[in-house]
């Protein structure tokens, strides 16, 4: 059987596909700075506001896993073209929208549009590249993918500080037409890709939008309402778990699932979704520490925050394609994914080592080491993972790959802020036992307060235990962050021997015509 090859050139494809996904991805983060100018806009409280995210997330997290199914209903490019134009109009109606609920309608629409434009992107990448160079279309994916949470908090802050937080909807339009145009000349159906006649299955599309939904909502959510000491994150957590359970049962006995979870019977394919999973939730989790330490504990603003992050996307942008060029001169994959992993646990120890004296080009180092870690795992494993997968299955273990990428960022960002408030008052317990009016070492201080005026601000001996305290708590925090960032160091290391147990990645010789 020959092999496919699109009628259009491949370049020209790759950028109709990453461009709304880009945007898509953007937008899942570029509304986290513009939140309090809605929450005042629209009069609500931080609690009903903070719905303006979860609704996007819950919604997207839902739609990833059906894309395979959905493209088989209803063909990839009739597919692709309604996402598309979902979340553009979807985007209008956000920026336009009078009310925070019809705003908050507006974000699921927007979120089931944007839902399909990964895992859609990246199975039509992987299809239209000969397999020698999808190293390649997997370093144009990834640059979007890695680019776009980075760019989308300090585009979306100075759209807001400059216009208004309507703009970071509307600025969606043109691109969004653009994309649709595109798609319409560019993209096509592959011939392998079967339309979907079977009966549908009902019962694991419910399961699934149960599953998920509560799913993510407790992620979203959790932190805010204390965990498990709150009764809806309780209910919530024994939906998604009792959903979750028997949606797997259900989907590997029925005949035509709407999510193939036999897929996972492939070795590589399990592998790599297990490094994908575990590499985003600790960059992710690195990700949201890291704005939190240098603007809470460094005074650093939302603007040099983001100059630190800044050199971060140019290392992934340089870093990738030469992983695809390697890769297509015949490195092994799982070289470089292995590669990948040390620099990205290498990046998170110096993170680890962060402390209150640190300067700009302190902070962004290990941002940028991470970064090129970051390009040599992700590159080669959203490649290799899919060897063994058959054309006809491509979509369900793109959109599966996709969903857990997802769900780990998801995670990440759970699990670490909830670490740094535990540890944080670990630390500070500890630090504040030692603190008595009998420590040598407290008197000292007290001394050098009230006798030398380092501090004219402090009155008093309540404004110099004030200080103190203050102090303390500064400290308390540093001390947590390397915590985390250490924990998450651990996290990554626990999966450098995977690499290893991956089947090596051959590319096919060219058929001769």
């Amino acid at each position: 059987m020959e092999p496919y090859v699109p009628k259009a050139n491949k370049w020209l494809i790759a950028f109709t596909v990453i461009l709304p996904t880009f945007l898509e991805i953007m937008d899942a983060s570029v509304v986290n700075v513009s939140l309090p100018h809605i929450q005042g806009s629209l009069n609500a409280g931080l609690d009903e506001v903070t719905w303006v995210l979860t609704s996007y997330l819950v919604s997207n997290a839902i739609v990833i896993p059906l894309t395979g199914w959905l493209s088989r209903l209803l063909g990839r490019k009739r597919y692709l073209i309604i996402s598309i134009v979902l979340f553009t109009s979807s985007s209008l109606i956000c920026g336009a929208a009078p009310s925070l609920g019809s705003l908050i309608f507006a974000r699921v629409i927007q979120g089931i549009g944007g839902g399909g434009l990964q895992p859609l992107s990246h199975a039509i990448l992987l299809e239209s590249f000969p397999p020698k160079e999808r190293g390649l279309a997997m370093a144009v994916f990834g640059m979007g993918i890695v680019l776009a949470p980075t760019v989308g908090p300090v585009l979306g802050g100075w759209i807001t500080d400059v216009w208004s937080w309507r703009w970071i909807f509307y600025i969606n339009l043109p691109v969004g037409i653009l994309a649709v145009l595109l798609a319409i000349l560019v993209i096509e159906d592959p011939p392998h890709l079967k339309l979907h006649r079977g009966r549908v299955d009902y019962a694991g599309l419910a399961l699934l939008c149960t599953g998920l939904g509560a799913l993510q909502i407790v992620l979203d959510k959790g932190e805010r309402e204390a965990w498990f000491e709150s009764d809806f994150i309780i209910r919530l957590s024994l939906l998604a778990i009792i959903s979750l359970a028997i949606l797997v049962w259900w989907e590997l006995r029925v005949e035509d699932p709407v999510v193939d979870l036999r897929i996972f019977k492939d070795r590589t394919y399990t592998l790599g979704t297990t490094m994908v999973f575990t590499g985003f939730f600790a960059f992710f989790g690195g990700i949201v520490l890291l704005p939190l330490y240098l603007q809470n504990l460094l005074n650093y603003t939302s603007f040099w925050a983001g100059l630190v992050l800044g050199p971060g996307g140019l290392a992934s942008l340089m870093i990738m394609p030469i992983t695809g060029i390697l890769m297509k001169k015949g490195l092994q994959s799982r070289i470089l994914v292995f590669l990948g992993i040390v620099i990205m646990f290498f990046a998170l120890q110096m993170m680890s080592g962060f402390n209150l004296e640190a300067d700009f080009l302190s902070a962004a180092t290990p941002r940028v080491v991470q970064a090129f870690g970051l390009g040599m795992f992700f590159v080669p494993l959203a490649t290799s993972s899919y060897a063994n997968i058959p054309q006809e299955k491509m979509g369900y273990a793109t959109a599966l790959f996709n969903l857990l990428r997802n769900l780990a960022g998801s995670f990440g960002i759970a699990l670490s802020t909830t670490l740094l408030a535990q540890r944080a008052q670990f630390h500070q317990n500890m630090l504040v036992e030692n603190i008595t009016p009998f420590d040598r070492e407290f008197q000292n201080m007290l001394l050098t307060l009230r006798t030398q005026e380092l501090l004219p601000q402090l009155v008093g001996e309540k404004g110099i235990l004030m200080f103190l305290y203050r102090e303390v708590m500064r400290q308390a925090y540093m001390l947590a962050f390397n915590d985390v960032f250490f924990i998450l160091s651990l996290l990554v290391l626990m999966i450098l021997p995977l690499p290893i147990l991956m089947r090596p990645t051959r590319v096919p010789k060219p058929t001769g015509h």
